[in-house]
């Protein structure tokens, strides 16, 4: 990011605006010689302190003090390491969770070799105040999530002297806006903006589908997670967005109780749902629920719609959260309708 301003609109119409701050030269030689003395030691301090810094508003409308040149960026939640993944891997400086094995392949080296430091929540250890602060890391992003304390999150990288701006990313729709705030950000507009678009790109095509077809149509279904798969997300969870965005019916209707989810339910309850398909998260899973028979009374796995949950290079559906749900929806569209959305997965995995 260079020492011009920038300007853009941010969510909700806000417009995100960057304006260097500089030193107050000194007076001018005709002004009388005390006064200027006086003036530049009242300032000095002011100069120091700010050269080279810009102030910022973040997304949630923040004033934001953060360097002028960004290198070296911290993500305190894992659907934040999958936007810095997406816009600026080079500025990444930690992980909040380590890469799976059988994941590596879709990672460069660099990535894999991070350290894994934590962050907020989710996914991985708590992060270490002292492991962050090792990091030397110009900027921390922080996900602005309902589940957050955002007091006390803005006082744990105060203390640790750690400018801080916060990214709103729970949704899908959301993802667009924060890609591009984060292109300005870093100077990675060329590479955010196709990646913004096709999100919004996406979105409208399968949005069309789906607003075609009542409600009272639409599948049923449940969301395996956990290794007995009788661990689920409420509808309204943004863990279990991608089904509803898809056009499918969600059966644990509810509103969620925390940021983690994943809540327990009894075989009775999945019986009683009554799912047309299942979703597992778990390969294991949906190999060894097909020949369980305690489950073979429920529709999906007596009629074998039970299907794993694509997640290479991220979950395509959950955990993270990501803008992988991007094709997580495109797949789920196609598996619901197939008639009425046509899908080359892999061309669209390709362009993703």
């Amino acid at each position: 990011m260079g020492s011009s301003s920038f300007a853009g609109e941010g969510p909700v119409g806000r417009r995100i605006l960057v304006r260097p701050i500089t030193a107050i030269s000194e007076s001018s030689s005709r002004m009388i010689p005390m006064l200027r003395h006086a003036l530049s030691l009242l300032l000095l301090p002011f100069a120091l302190s700010s050269a080279g810094a810009a102030e910022i508003t973040d997304m949630i409308g923040r004033k934001v003090t953060v360097p002028d040149r960004i290198e070296r960026v911290f993500a305190a939640a894992p659907p934040l390491n999958v936007l810095l993944h997406s816009v600026a891997p080079d500025t990444m400086v930690g992980l909040s969770f380590p890469v799976p094995t059988d994941a590596k392949v879709y990672f460069p080296s660099r990535l894999q070799a991070l350290p894994v430091v934590g962050g907020i929540f989710g996914m991985g250890q708590q992060m270490n105040p002292e492991t962050v602060m090792g990091l030397k890391a110009d900027l921390a992003l922080a996900w602005k999530s309902p589940f957050i304390d955002q007091a006390k999150m803005e006082a744990a990288f105060a203390k640790m002297g750690l400018p801080m701006v916060f990214i709103q990313l729970d949704t899908l729709s959301d993802w667009p806006a924060a890609l591009r705030f984060t292109g300005r950000l870093l100077g990675r507009e060329a590479v955010a903006e196709p990646e913004a678009a096709y999100v919004e790109k996406v979105l409208a095509r399968v949005g069309q589908v789906v607003k075609a077809v009542p409600e009272d149509k639409r599948p049923r279904v449940y969301y395996a997670e956990g290794k007995d798969g009788l661990a689920t997300d409420c509808h309204l969870s943004f863990h279990t967005e991608a089904i509803e965005l898809a056009g499918g019916y969600n059966v644990y209707r509810c509103q969620p109780k925390d940021h983690m989810g994943m809540e327990k339910v009894s075989l009775e309850q999945v019986l009683a749902f009554a799912p047309d398909i299942i979703l597992a998260k778990e390969p294991a899973f949906a190999a060894a629920v097909l020949k369980d028979p305690r489950w073979q009374g429920i529709k999906a796995v007596k009629s074998g719609r039970v299907y794993t949950v694509p997640r290479w290079p991220h979950n395509w559906i959950d955990r993270p959260p990501s803008v992988a749900r991007v094709l997580g929806i495109q797949w789920l569209a196609n598996l619901f309708y197939p008639d009425r959305y046509s899908l080359d997965l892999r061309r669209e995995t390709k362009d993703f």
